[in-house]
């Protein structure tokens, strides 16, 4: 029972995107990072996103129940400008982006 449990956990992530400036943020939330990522930077994404040209991870957390995740989301979504890059930079300050690696 316990592993068949453990198989139907799931991984959600609230994260943030910019742009090559770092000029706008974007904060989301999926069930598959590395999927989202290249739907951004591929611009399969219609809406804010593609429109600002945001397809640059520079934070993101991990939950593993959705209602967790999408409170966080709304939570930070609410946030100032201010507070979500003091966020950004306590894990990632040089602004790199996470996902440049993950894709040829």
């Amino acid at each position: 029972m316990f592993a068949k449990l453990f198989k139907t956990q799931h991984q959600y992530y609230v994260y943030i995107i910019t742009n090559k400036k770092d000029e706008v943020l974007y904060v989301g939330v999926t069930n598959d990072l590395e999927r989202r990522m290249f739907e951004h930077k591929n611009k399969l994404v219609e809406g804010f996103s593609s429109r600002y040209n945001l397809d640059k991870l520079i934070y993101f957390e991990a939950y593993q129940f959705i209602n967790d995740a999408i409170k966080r989301e709304k939570n930070i979504k609410k946030w100032k400008r201010e507070w979500k890059i003091n966020l950004i930079v306590e894990d990632n300050p040089d602004w790199k982006d996470l996902s440049e690696d993950w894709f040829d």
